[in-house]
């Protein structure tokens, strides 16, 4: 990942120390994954003394990118820095920025991670089998094409019968 820096000259150990401030700050929709987990923390660098932080929207309307935004500034200003955050849109966020790490958490947290990358026209169209985050199955059904958040929809799952959110690729 672009910004992530890794140890050795103090310059590089104050950036690893903001890159790791930055990075634990929980999405505030989806609170089992990290901003890092999800991609949309692009870099962090200290720039004349002050630790900047580049993050990306999942989409140009989120509601919680500002949340994300004061919380990763409040995240570095605690871990001791002066600190900016830049909101970053080209390139645009895409699912495929979701560690597999995050796809875990996400799974773990009862949420169906993206199944397929972004670019996938079975993706785009909704064609996508999603498996149940509860029992594995791919026997599922969309209830709604919202869940809990616009980036998510609502699936059941005919196994289980479980309702649960899919991650929906972007």
């Amino acid at each position: 990942m672009a910004g992530r820096p890794g140890g050795g000259a103090k310059g590089l150990d104050a950036a690893a120390k903001a890159w790791q401030a930055a990075a634990s700050v929980l999405d505030p929709e989806v609170p089992c994954v990290t901003i890092a987990d999800l991609g949309i923390l692009r870099s962090v660098e200290i720039e004349s003394g002050v630790a900047v932080a580049k993050v990306t929207p999942t989409y140009s309307g989120c509601p919680a990118v500002l949340a994300i935004e004061l919380s990763v500034e409040a995240a570095l200003r605690g871990a001791g820095f002066d600190a900016r955050v830049e909101r970053v849109i080209s390139p645009a966020w895409t699912t495929d920025w979701i560690t597999a790490e995050g796809r875990e958490k996400l799974r773990a947290f009862g949420i169906a991670p993206p199944e397929k990358a972004a670019n996938s026209v079975r993706a785009l169209f909704g064609e996508t089998i999603v498996h149940c985050p509860k029992c594995g199955s791919e026997n599922t059904s969309r209830v709604s094409e919202f869940g809990s958040t616009a980036c998510k929809a609502l699936y059941r799952c005919n196994s289980c019968r479980e309702p649960f959110d899919y991650f929906k690729c972007i």
